[in-house]
C-alpha cells in the first residue's frame, strides 16, 4: 500500500495540484492519466521519494519493496549490464557486494566470514543464486541480445538503455511499481511481452502510458489527473471514458435541478417576506437555499485539437498509388536492412509497417518518402501524387529562428488562396492561442513539435501521407483526435506505429519486417492485406502450427 495525504505541487505562482489524497494497493494497476503537463510525472516522482511535495506526505507499507523505472539511462555506463539489471533488487544487491568485499579482503578474519556466511543465506534466500539466469531473461523479452549482457551500458544505443532500466525495474519483483512511460522505445512485440509479464505479477502499479491498448490491456484501475486533483475509477480505460462522461452529466443534471429548486424558493421568499401570516415558511425556505449548492465544474485540463485532413477531389488518386521494385538499402559494415522488395500500394490503402526496433522500418519509410536515396530499385508513385511525410524525429525542420506562425506559412498552399488568417487558424484549432503563435520554434516541447507537423499536413492537404511513429510526445486527447482524423482520411497513408491501439483502428494492410534469420541477414517482408486484429490471429495460428 502506498498513500499519498494532502500532497501539493507548486513551482512558481500556479499549482499543479493542490490537497491530493488518494491509495494505491491491494495488487491493483493504476493507470496514471491526464494531459500533458497536468502533473502525471511530478506526482509520479513524488510517490518514488524522488521530489518532495509542497505538501502532505507519502506514506508506504514499512517491509514494502518499491520499484521504479528510471529516466537518468546515461547514469550506469561504465557497469554491465546485467549489473544494472541487478540492482533492480537492492536488498539482494547489497548483500552481495557486501559477501564479495568480504572474500575480497585478505585481512578479513573469522567474524568477517561469520558474516560473510550470514550474507551467503540471505543471497539465496533472495534467489541470488537464479539472478543472471532471470535477468538474462528479462533483457532477452525485451530485445537486448545476449551478445550485449556481459558489455558495458556505454555499448547500449541511447533507446535500448531505457529497455535496460525497465529490466532493473521488473527484476525485483517489488512489491509497489512505478513506471514512467514504460512503453518508450519498445516495438509493438516488445509492448506485447511486457503487457504478459505485468498481469502475471501481483505487485501494486503505478503506471503512465499514452499507449491506450497498452492501459485496458494491463490496469484494474485508472487514477485521473485533472482539475488539479486525482479521482480513481475502476477498470480499464474505455470503462473509465464512459464513467467519467457519466460523472460529468450527473454533475450538471443534478446542478440544473439545484437551479430550479433555489430559483422556485427565491420566488416564495420574494412574494411572502413581507406577508406576516407566511414569515415562518419565507425563514425556512431561506434557510433551504442556504443547503442547496450549485458544484463547481472547473475547466478540465484536458483539450482535444480540431484535426481534418483534406484531399483536393481534383487530386484524388485511382487505381495504383505506388510501384516499387527491388528496392534495396543497407547501412554501415555493409549489412544490408531489405533486399530485393517488391511492392505496390493502390489508393485508398492505409498500410502500417511494423517489427522490432532497428529493423529498418524507418529506413524503408524514407526510401519510400524518397527523403533517403534507396541503394538499388526504384520507387514510382502515381502521377497526381502529392506525399506528406512526417518524420520520427523533426529536429531539422525547426532548426530556424523562426516562430510557430512563421514556420507553419511555409507550408501554405497558394494555389488554394490560403492567407495568413488560415495559418492563425489551424494554429488555434491545434491549441496554440494567440501569444503562443509567436514564439520561436527552438523552444517547443516534443508535443507541440508533433501538433506543428499535423498543422503542416492540414495546410499542404497531401493524397498521400507517411507517417513515422505519429503518436510519439503526443497526450491522449491529440492521439485520439489524430486517430479520429486519418479514420476519415480519404487520401492514401503508410505509417509506422508501436501504438497498438492506433494500428487495429487504422490499418487495412500490414508491412511486417522481421530480422533475418542469421547475423547480418536482410529483413524479410511479411504482407498481410486485413487488419491487424486479423493479422495477429494469422500469427497464433502460424505459431501453433510451428
Amino acid at each position: 500500500m502506498i498513500i499519498a495525504s494532502g500532497i501539493a505541487m507548486q513551482f512558481g505562482a500556479k499549482p499543479l495540484f493542490s490537497d491530493v489524497s488518494v491509495k494505491f494497493g491491494g495488487g491493483n494497476r493504476y493507470g496514471l492519466i491526464g494531459a500533458n503537463g497536468c502533473g502525471k510525472s511530478t506526482f509520479m516522482k513524488v510517490l518514488g521519494g524522488e521530489l518532495e511535495p509542497s505538501a502532505g506526505t507519502i506514506a508506504i507499507d514499512a517491509h514494502a519493496r518499491v520499484g521504479r523505472l528510471r529516466q537518468d539511462q546515461f547514469a550506469f555506463e561504465s557497469e554491465r549490464v546485467l549489473d544494472v539489471v541487478l540492482q533492480g533488487h537492492a536488498e539482494m544487491w547489497a548483500a552481495m557486494k557486501e559477501r564479495d568485499a568480504i572474500y575480497a579482503d585478505p585481512q578479513a578474519g573469522e567474524d568477517e566470514f561469520l558474516r560473510a556466511a550470514e550474507l551467503e543465506a540471505r543471497y539465496a534466500e533472495y534467489g541470488g543464486y537464479t539472478s543472471e539466469a532471470r535477468a538474462g531473461e528479462l533483457l532477452l523479452g525485451l530485445g537486448v541480445t545476449k551478445a550485449q549482457h556481459e558489455g558495458p551500458m556505454s555499448e547500449v544505443a541511447p533507446g535500448w538503455k531505457l529497455r535496460v532500466l525497465l529490466a532493473q525495474a521488473l527484476f525485483g519483483d517489488p512489491d509497489i511499481l512505478l513506471l514512467d512511460e514504460p512503453t518508450n522505445n519498445l516495438d509493438i512485440n516488445s509492448i506485447r511481452w511486457l503487457e504478459d509479464v505485468l498481469n502475471q505479477r501481483t505487485s501494486t502499479m503505478v503506471i503512465i502510458s499514452h499507449d491506450r491498448h497498452f492501459l485496458s490491456a494491463v490496469c484494474t484501475h485508472m487514477a485521473d489527473v485533472d482539475f488539479g486533483g486525482i479521482r480513481v475509477y475502476p477498470g480499464s480505460y474505455d470503462d473509465y471514458m464512459e464513467a467519467s462522461a457519466l460523472a460529468k452529466q450527473q454533475l450538471e443534471k443534478d446542478n440544473a435541478k439545484a437551479r430550479d429548486r433555489i430559483a422556485e424558493l427565491e420566488d416564495f421568499v420574494r412574494r411572502f417576506r413581507a406577508h406576516k401570516a407566511k414569515a415562518r415558511q419565507a425563514t425556512s425556505r431561506r434557510k433551504m437555499i442556504d443547503k442547496l449548492k450549485v458544484e463547481d465544474v472547473k475547466p478540465s485540463s484536458r483539450q482535444y485539437p480540431f484535426i481534418r485532413f483534406l484531399v483536393d477531389p481534383n487530386e484524388k488518386l485511382h487505381r495504383l498509388a505506388l510501384e516499387a521494385k527491388g528496392v534495396m538499402k543497407g547501412y554501415e559494415r555493409g549489412r544490408t536492412l531489405f533486399g530485393k522488395l517488391d511492392l505496390t500500394i493502390e489508393a485508398g490503402e492505409k498500410v502500417a509497417i511494423i517489427g522490432p526496433n532497428g529493423v529498418g522500418k524507418t529506413t524503408l519509410l524514407r526510401c519510400l518518402a524518397q527523403s533517403l536515396e534507396a541503394d538499388a530499385g526504384t520507387v514510382k508513385w502515381a502521377e497526381k501524387a502529392r506525399l506528406g511525410y512526417w518524420p520520427q524525429d523533426p529536429a531539422d525542420e525547426f532548426r530556424t529562428d523562426d516562430t510557430l506562425a512563421e514556420w507553419l506559412s511555409r507550408w501554405r498552399r497558394k494555389d488554394r488562396a490560403q492567407d495568413e488568417q488560415i495559418v492563425r487558424a489551424t494554429l488555434g484549432q491545434l491549441l496554440f492561442s494567440g501569444d503562443e503563435q509567436k514564439k520561436p520554434l527552438r523552444v517547443i516541447s516534443g508535443g507541440e513539435g508533433q501538433r506543428l507537423l499535423i498543422g503542416k499536413l492540414v495546410l499542404s492537404m497531401p493524397n498521400v501521407m507517411l507517417l513515422d511513429e505519429p503518436t510519439n510526445h503526443l497526450d491522449m486527447e491529440a492521439i485520439e483526435s489524430l486517430n479520429t482524423a486519418l479514420e476519415k482520411y480519404t487520401g492514401t497513408l503508410v505509417f509506422v506505429s508501436h501504438d497498438r491501439e492506433f494500428v487495429s483502428s487504422l490499418a487495412t494492410r500490414i508491412l511486417e519486417l522481421r530480422p533475418g534469420a542469421a547475423p547480418g541477414e536482410s529483413a524479410s517482408v511479411i504482407d498481410f492485406r486485413g487488419s491487424y486484429e486479423d493479422y495477429l490471429a494469422g500469427r497464433t495460428e502460424e505459431l501453433a502450427a510451428a
